[in-house]
């Protein structure tokens, strides 16, 4: 059977075998299959839920317009993954879609109605790229809640880890590194038991037309006009965010992606007063998102 392949410059959602493809190379064992989703979460704020899609739909298709790049009309230079020597993209080995344990279906294929990922979610994870320096916290593999919360504020902590009492999440994972210019990146995937309770987590984090709960070493931050929700994926829908100068000890940048039963959360951050690449960041985000998708 072959090994299902995502070249990091793919223009769109990679095609779906109907058999699993074997398991790749760098990605530990699966877990067993797990039980069907629970009954999806009652909307506790539905009207402020509705508010926050309108304007983040309004935001996106404004801001977007003109400055983003989309993936499908430019010119092989300009598409994420497929890099130059001098273009400033990052070198991600291939990509490869995990295996599903015996008779799962696929996050968003037929018969899954809960949007479930039946993968091992440390294998969704994005590798790191070439000269990346692993992040010891961060290995690629499970982490605590405790971990995920380092993410935030200080004064934030105990207000997201009451959301994630609420919502139960089945698991988390996350890898990060650094790269020889100084930036650090770190991806978190959450995983729930189906996509109301991941898109209510993101209701309640307050992100929409805003980043809303905030990050830890942030200070001004907005939409990321640069981005293009073009750049989603079909299954996709990515809130993407940038500090605002000034900022302070460091810049960062962010992405939340709400992929089914699954929030990514993907951030890059660099010591100093110049600004995170936003090509790399942009292109970091892309793979993430087709791994999920």
């Amino acid at each position: 059977m072959s090994e299902q392949t995502v070249a990091p410059g793919a223009t769109g959602t990679p095609a779906m075998p109907e058999a699993p493809p074997s398991v790749n190379v760098f990605a530990p064992p699966l877990l067993p299959p797990e039980a069907p989703g629970a009954p999806p979460k009652q909307p506790r704020r539905a009207l402020r839920a509705v508010g926050r899609w309108t304007a983040a739909a309004l935001a996106f298709g404004v801001l977007g317009t003109g400055t983003a790049f989309g993936i499908a009309s430019l010119e092989r230079t300009d598409v994420p993954g497929l890099a130059t020597a001098s273009d400033g993209r990052w070198d991600y080995p291939e990509l490869s879609l995990p295996a599903l344990p015996a008779g799962s279906p696929r996050p968003f294929g037929a018969g899954n109605p809960a949007e479930i990922h039946h993968a091992d979610l440390r294998e969704l994870l994005l590798p790191a790229p070439a000269g990346a320096v692993p992040d010891k916290k961060l290995p690629g593999g499970w982490i605590s809640t405790e971990t995920f919360l380092d993410a935030y504020r200080q004064q934030d902590r105990p207000s997201v880890s009451q959301l994630l009492k609420d919502a139960a999440p089945r698991h988390i994972a996350a890898r990060g590194w650094t790269m020889p210019d100084g930036t650090a990146s770190r991806i978190y995937l959450v995983r729930f038991n189906s996509t109301a309770f991941a898109s209510g987590m993101l209701d309640d984090l307050n992100v929409g037309s805003s980043a809303g709960t905030p990050l830890d070493r942030t200070d001004t931050t907005e939409i990321d006009d640069s981005w293009s929700s073009q750049n989603d994926f079909e299954n996709t829908l990515s809130f993407v965010f940038a500090e605002q100068a000034p900022f302070g000890a460091e810049h960062v940048r962010q992405a939340y992606t709400l992929a089914g039963d699954t929030l990514a959360l993907v951030v890059h951050e660099r010591a100093g007063k110049r600004e995170t690449g936003r090509i790399p960041f942009q292109q970091t985000l892309i793979l993430q998102n087709q791994l999920l998708a």
